[in-house]
């Protein structure tokens, strides 16, 4: 510990060296568990990835204790510790308990790291504190990333609208949809004052209240919440994720669309509930300067595991390519609400969809 054991004394340093030890292996064995569960239960590479790099992180600055002191100083049979046992640590009611138990724990150890090596290892402090930090973004992702697939589970079909030429256009339009089997309806409108807005919205409400469709507002959180849409939808260029939870609150879906691979990483890391992908082809409804296409929807597919929608015009013509990235959710707008029976479109793109595997 580079020789600055005289700052607490022989003894105290003897001891102080045990704690270190202690913290060190409850951090390194609880990052194993979570990387585990990342691996195992969600088969997500990007989320292992951040947590492995933790746990190397972290066992790069260990290296600054010398082994040989740690083993000197570990003194486990005779440790008061090891017999005192809380209620919780033998019960998990469920793997989201073991999750939260062992973020807990890695951050817990993390603290103690930090404290008891700023007498004779700053450095070590500091990386602590650092890795501490990261430990609360990366455990929010894992536990949204959870929670997004089980409530997102079956939509494989997502529908942009917009306000149409009336709200009873819009109630018909969107009645087919449902009928149709869609899973989300997504109200973007560019051309309305908010008055006639929140009128669309509420009428998205009232036909998708009570079904097994999704109602998203774009880029508006605060006419989501007057709506009582199921969630909002932003762009690059709109509100964060941060601010629009702090809107529509912890329980309301938060999507977000990217436009390349760190863009998807970043949404992950930032909380959002799901994102959208592309542009994949040229658009009916939208204009863009460039299109990651299908080589963007295979790097989030092999990555990541926060439910992902290809979208940009997408239609039952080109559906093929999109699977063939590995996607098994999607967004269409014209290939649908331009249709001379939505429904119909709807259901037909639905059947290409079950005809292969779950959505990652």
């Amino acid at each position: 510990m580079g020789g600055k054991e005289d700052r607490l004394g022989p003894d105290a340093a003897f001891r102080a060296m045990r704690v270190l030890d202690a913290s060190a292996n409850r951090a390194v064995e609880g990052l194993r568990v979570l990387e585990d569960y990342v691996r195992f239960m969600l088969d997500d590479p990007f989320l292992m990835g951040e947590l492995k790099g933790v746990r190397h992180e972290l066992t790069a600055w260990l290296e600054r204790l010398p082994m040989d002191a740690r083993l000197a100083a570990r003194e486990t049979l005779a440790d008061v510790g090891t017999t005192i046992k809380g209620l919780q640590e033998a019960r998990r009611q469920d793997l989201s308990q073991l999750v939260d138990a062992n973020f807990s724990r890695v951050r817990e150890a993390l603290r103690s790291l930090e404290e008891y090596a700023k007498p004779a290892a700053p450095d070590l402090a500091a990386a602590a504190e650092r890795l501490r930090y990261r430990l609360y973004t990366l455990h929010r992702a894992v536990r949204r990333t959870d929670q997004a697939r089980a409530r997102l589970a079956a939509a494989k079909l997502y529908v942009l609208v917009d306000g149409c030429e009336s709200e009873s256009e819009l109630e018909c339009l969107c009645d087919d949809l449902v009928r149709g089997g869609v899973h989300v309806i997504q109200l973007r409108e560019k051309r309305l004052d908010d008055r006639a807005l929140i009128g669309r919205a509420r009428a998205v409400r009232r036909v998708t209240r009570g079904t097994g469709t999704l109602f998203i507002m774009n880029d508006r959180p605060d006419l989501a919440v007057l709506a009582e849409a199921d969630g909002v939808h932003v762009g690059q260029e709109e509100l964060t994720v941060k601010d629009a939870r702090t809107i529509v609150g912890p329980d309301r879906l938060v999507g977000v669309s990217t436009h390349d691979i760190e863009q998807a990483r970043q949404a992950v890391l930032d909380g959002a509930d799901y994102i959208g992908c592309g542009p994949t082809f040229p658009s009916a409804t939208k204009r863009f300067e460039a299109f990651p296409g299908p080589a963007f929807l295979r790097q989030v597919a092999a990555e990541i595991r926060l439910p992902a929608f290809a979208i940009g015009g997408i239609h039952e013509g080109n559906l093929g390519m999109v699977l063939e990235t590995g996607f098994r959710r999607v967004v269409v707008s014209s290939g649908i609400v331009r249709a001379e029976d939505p429904a119909a479109a709807a259901k037909r793109i639905l059947d290409l969809l079950s005809q292969v595997g779950e959505a990652p």
